[in-house]
């Protein structure tokens, strides 16, 4: 009898996905940009770019006029999605640069480059990351999340902060998770050498991004390059790679996930919709302001941490 309840419970929920299916994708698929602006004449910079949200991104900034420099660890699969980019569009001006987050040396020599050969760079998106990843450092010796999602991008965003601002206005965006709420910055153990939790340090550096764009946006003010934090939603890409469970996670409630073009939503508003040329220091989900954890609203952790990434990088910016 309650196996019978059971199969009859299952066949109701099976039937009410079935018939809401549209409604719940409508839902699940969240905020839409529905900025049409126009980007011909600017340069767009965004790392992670071959693929997920950072390849959906390339697509519709290229498809608005933009130049899109892809900022790939693997050039070879960056060109295969510069190349995808441009059979949909083929006026698409887009092209791919190597760049290895996990290793200061590359960032270094990419920054280099990138000054000598590019004039202006009016957005900088900040996509690449890596998400519940066993223990394994970068070759600086960081911990690969807080060094891949926060340093890497810290480094990066401070060589290239010059012609920002001299090609200004000029916009960067930074993105983050919803995971920073259950973040925590562990000054005391940053590189989870004491002990080790992929799901901790994830959230641990996604608080960092957010905390990183609010002191940014605050020590740029008057300069007229804005500073924002986004959440992409939950999106079924291949960032869940190293997690079994979230990938087992996304395939079977695929219908209540983002696909990477939803996800992708966000990053788009934040760098197309003219309504945001002078928001600075805000957190957006569904192209819509959203809300920041407690902990990433701390101007004191985010002038400390803002301290210890130079420390760690050993350069200086004030």
């Amino acid at each position: 009898m309650l196996l019978l309840l059971i199969i009859a419970g299952l066949g109701v929920v099976t039937l009410l996905v079935i018939l809401f299916a549209p409604h719940i994708r409508k839902y699940a698929a969240g905020g839409v940009c529905m900025s049409t602006a126009r980007l011909d004449g600017k340069t767009v910079l965004i790392t992670g770019a071959n693929t997920g949200i950072g390849k959906e991104t390339v697509r519709d900034l290229a498809i608005r006029g933009a130049r899109v420099i892809m900022a790939c660890r693997d050039v070879e699969k960056g060109e295969e999605a510069a190349a995808s980019v441009r059979a949909a569009y083929p006026k698409a001006d887009v092209e791919v640069r190597e760049l290895d987050l996990a290793d200061t040396c590359s960032i270094r020599a990419f920054a280099q480059k990138f000054l000598r050969e590019v004039t202006h760079l009016h957005i900088l998106i900040n996509n690449a990351g890596v998400m519940m990843c066993p223990y394994t450092k970068t070759i600086d010796g960081f911990e690969m999340h807080i060094g891949v999602n926060h340093l890497g991008h810290f480094l990066l965003t401070s060589l290239l902060i010059g012609l920002l601002k001299r090609s200004a206005p000029a916009r960067i965006i930074v993105v983050s998770s919803l995971a920073h709420n259950f973040g925590w910055v562990r000054f005391h153990d940053l590189h989870s050498q004491g002990s080790y939790n992929s799901g901790l340090a994830y959230c641990q550096s996604k608080l960092a991004n957010v905390l990183f764009a609010r002191e940014l946006a605050r020590r740029l003010k008057g300069t007229n390059v804005t500073v924002n934090s986004v959440h992409p939603g939950t999106v079924n890409s291949d960032l869940t790679r190293h997690s079994t469970l979230m990938t087992i996670f996304m395939t079977v409630f695929s219908m209540f996930v983002k696909t990477p073009r939803e996800g992708a939503q966000t990053s788009i508003y934040c760098a197309a919709a003219e309504e945001l040329h002078s928001v600075s220091g805000k957190h957006f989900s569904d192209c819509a302001p959203a809300f920041v954890a407690p902990q990433g609203r701390s101007e004191e952790t985010a002038r400390r941490l803002w301290d210890v990434s130079c420390e760690l990088l050993g350069i200086e910016w004030d």
